[in-house]
């Protein structure tokens, strides 16, 4: 089985009161790029999920993305210090009397800081629930990113396999076109010399046919088809094989680009002609979709 680089897999949850959401996005690379985008405070879970991507994955530029949102107006509890209260209060009583200061009034003492304390309970909870359910869904989220790349793999092989069946159809056109043959290239050559000459018979078969077996020569794609249909039994190996052959499958691509565009060059008939720019359409599709494999 075969893997593409190109996914999405998503994990959410809640917690008190707030909703998360883990997204996996990854496209083509060239290596293994992982990226984590996590809230303020969030940063060793970002560590867990950029180590649990890496393991699932070859190839590809992944984003990662942690959202966190509050889904409700978090609960506070409110307390009043009665030691640090009652510590100010003594204190203003052992004050002398006469001072040239307003007494002290209740609202006042309750501004002195320390005497009000806020407790956010709620948030202290949240940051013991929240850490290991997220480090658990990014796990089931590394894993159904890369399921959701095997599936897309398999849809993948099966378009490259077509496409080198194909290929096999072409090459084997062009080995068993008989303008391929000597004979055909001589009996050509005849005509346009024939109108050359303008009817002239004064022609040296000795001659013309040591042009054609020159011209044949020069024309064979012998060569070229022999490693195309290597390159072809390689390809369909390596899709066979299964696993990251992304890499290699490129290089055959552009093996296979090379050996067309000599084949085009090379050909002496308008059929093999058509026959090679269509190959060599097909060949500029195996490799694009080659370029999407882990």
């Amino acid at each position: 089985m075969i893997s593409s680089m190109t996914g999405f897999a998503r994990e959410a949850g809640a917690a008190g009161t707030l909703n998360w959401a883990w997204e996996l996005k990854s496209v083509n690379g060239r290596n293994l790029d992982v990226r984590v985008r996590v809230p303020p405070g969030f940063d060793a879970v970002g560590e867990e999920a950029r180590k649990q991507v890496s393991a699932a994955l070859v190839r590809g530029a992944v984003q990662v993305g942690l959202t966190v949102q509050r889904v409700e107006a978090r609960r506070t509890a409110v307390r009043i210090n009665t030691e640090v209260l009652m510590s100010l209060a003594d204190a203003i009583r052992a004050l002398p009397p006469g001072l040239p200061f307003q007494p002290a009034t209740m609202d006042g003492l309750l501004q002195v800081r320390g005497v009000v304390e806020v407790d956010d309970q709620d948030e202290q909870d949240l940051g013991a629930l929240l850490q290991p359910d997220l480090a658990a869904a990014i796990n089931r989220a590394a894993a159904a990113l890369a399921q959701a790349r095997r599936q897309e793999g398999t849809v993948l092989g099966e378009e490259l396999s077509a496409q080198l069946a194909r290929m096999r159809e072409l090459v084997a056109q062009v080995e068993d076109h008989p303008a391929r043959t000597v004979d055909a290239i001589r009996a050509r050559l005849t005509t346009q010399v024939k109108a050359i000459m303008d009817g002239q018979t004064s022609l040296d078969p000795a001659r013309l046919y040591q042009e054609a077996a020159l011209l044949a020569t020069r024309a064979d794609v012998r060569e070229e088809l022999d490693r195309l249909k290597a390159h072809i039994d390689a390809s369909a190996a390596l899709l066979a094989e299964g696993g990251a052959i992304g890499r290699k499958l490129d290089f055959l691509a552009q093996e296979f680009g090379r050996e067309t565009s000599t084949l085009c060059a090379k050909s002496n008939h308008v059929e093999l002609s058509r026959i090679g720019l269509e190959l060599r359409a097909l060949v500029d599709q195996f490799r694009e979709q080659a370029q999407n494999v882990e």
